[in-house]
């Protein structure tokens, strides 16, 4: 299937688990929940994520903010 074609619509959470570099998906779904803000991240927009905690994450400031590092200004 080429990225033209349409696939059926996956709906609800999946389940993946999160690789150095990579993810891969152990049940399909249509996204991801963020460990910090519980916000649904879209599968291709996933960019963040912790491989020991096998947690992903909506955005940078979440990933600091679930270390407890505060940005500076």
């Amino acid at each position: 299937m080429n990225r033209f074609e349409r696939r059926p619509a996956i709906q609800g959470e999946a389940v993946v688990e999160y690789l150095d570099g990579d993810f891969r998906i152990v049940k399909p779904g249509a996204f991801v929940r963020c460990a910090v803000t519980r916000e649904p991240i879209a599968i291709e927009d996933l960019r963040y994520w912790n491989v020991d905690l096998q947690e992903a994450y909506v955005s940078r400031e979440a990933v600091l903010q679930r270390l407890g590092v505060t940005p500076k200004a």
